[in-house]
């Protein structure tokens, strides 16, 4: 039996940030860190296509804690007392030097995920963090105000203990056994799978775009940019709505109609108008070859052919064709059949009931000294770094806590 005074299970970024802070602020603290896997911060390793998405350049707590669709009012609190502009000075006092893109993510300037897990590795070595690979847990119960741990590799013994499991459906069954209630886990972040020709062959183009679900009982729509892709349709416009509707469109089997507005800000008798005067305007010009709109090129002469418009001038256009035109660039409806995985980033939304966590500290409402924080928590945020804050925020106060 090993003893220690905190066994952080989870090798994970929440569980790295928990051990180091709490090492910091009280450096005779004997840590563990306690991996079920041969390597560790694997998620950190693939994170925005490896180059690690630290965070997002949202520096207002309620406007950052907007990106949750669960979380969103649990968080707002801590991310009070740690947030975007406090992550940005931990790694860049650590040598870390940050970059804010014109998206608002942010990344180291090597632009590779390593830089972010040598830093860990470094603090975890310097303050003396043993870190512990293959040690699946198998088991924790308190006995006698000590958290007495089973692994596949022996036991533990620790006066607190902190869960930063991520999406673990084994955790969470351990935590059911000690009375905590847990939201079934769904997909949060997918992809779209559409089979439609006004799209085939079109992969890799991207263009602004608003998205709705088209569905009387569901109410749900995003902005942003929209990539078409070989299996149907990516990018933040879409996972956007994936988030949001995680639980809806569960429901719906990911069976279900969206409607797109490539011309975002414009409805369809607006975009008629326009069309009417580029009818005059234009009237010798071929209409498929001169795409409008700022539209790429591709995708315009995909639209135009779906309201039947070939080659023909402007002044040969009719009404009819106009009009179906409006709709296909501003209500333009496809059959989603089915959802991919975006990259290799997989976020569920579910985990612990978040009424049963202290969002001061981080601590469990029905165990003393049992800390939780990630993705364990139902918790879960859009793409573009907000994941990784929330690990930060979580395992900072935490540490806070713990480090006591």
């Amino acid at each position: 039996m090993q003893n220690f005074d905190i066994v952080i299970i989870g090798g994970g970024a929440a569980g790295f940030f928990t051990a180091i802070n709490a090492a910091e602020m009280n450096p005779d603290l004997k840590i563990a860190i306690l991996e079920r896997g041969k390597e560790v911060l694997t998620k950190v390793r693939i994170s925005g296509g490896g180059r690690c998405n630290v965070t997002h350049a949202e520096f207002i707590p309620g406007e950052l804690s907007k990106n949750y669709p669960r979380g969103e009012k649990e968080l707002l609190g801590p991310f009070h007392k740690f947030m975007t502009g406090d992550t940005m000075e931990w790694f860049e006092k650590r040598g870390i030097e940050l970059k804010i893109e014109d998206d608002g993510r942010i990344f180291p300037v090597s632009d590779d995920s390593q830089s972010i897990i040598n830093c860990f590795l470094r603090e975890t070595e310097r303050l003396k963090i043993q870190v512990l690979k293959s040690h699946g847990v198998q088991d924790f119960q308190q006995k006698e105000n000590l958290w007495q741990l089973k692994t596949s590799k022996g036991g533990f013994s620790a006066k607190k203990i902190m869960l930063a499991t991520g999406s673990s459906p084994k955790i969470w069954n351990l935590l059911k056994k000690l009375g905590h209630k847990i939201i079934e886990p769904v997909p949060s972040l997918f992809t779209f799978n559409i089979k439609d020709n006004r799209i085939k062959n079109l992969p890799g183009i991207a263009t602004e775009a608003v998205v709705r679900i088209n569905s009387n009982k569901i109410n749900i729509g995003s902005k942003g940019p929209l990539l078409i892709t070989h299996w149907g349709m990516s990018g933040p416009g879409i996972l956007k709505l994936s988030a949001w509707g995680a639980r809806d469109l569960e429901k719906l089997n990911y069976q279900f109609g969206i409607k797109v507005n490539w011309l975002p800000g414009f409805t369809s008798e607006e975009i008629l108008n326009q069309l009417k005067d580029l009818k005059t305007a234009l009237a010798r010009q071929q209409v498929l070859k001169y795409a409008q709109f700022d539209l790429p090129k591709r995708l315009w002469k995909k639209l135009c052919e779906a309201a039947e418009i070939k080659d023909q001038n402007w002044a040969e256009v009719n009404k009819k064709q106009l009009s179906e035109l409006s709709f296909q660039l501003t209500e333009a409806f496809f059959q989603v059949n089915g959802k991919s995985t975006f990259k290799e980033e997989f976020v569920t939304a579910g985990g612990v009931d978040l009424r049963e966590i202290n969002f001061k500290t981080f601590e469990s409402k029905l165990h003393k000294n049992l800390f939780l924080a990630g993705e364990v928590l139902n918790i879960d945020a859009i793409t573009g770094g907000f994941n990784f804050q929330n690990a930060w925020t979580g395992g900072y106060l935490a540490a806070k806590a713990i480090s006591v």
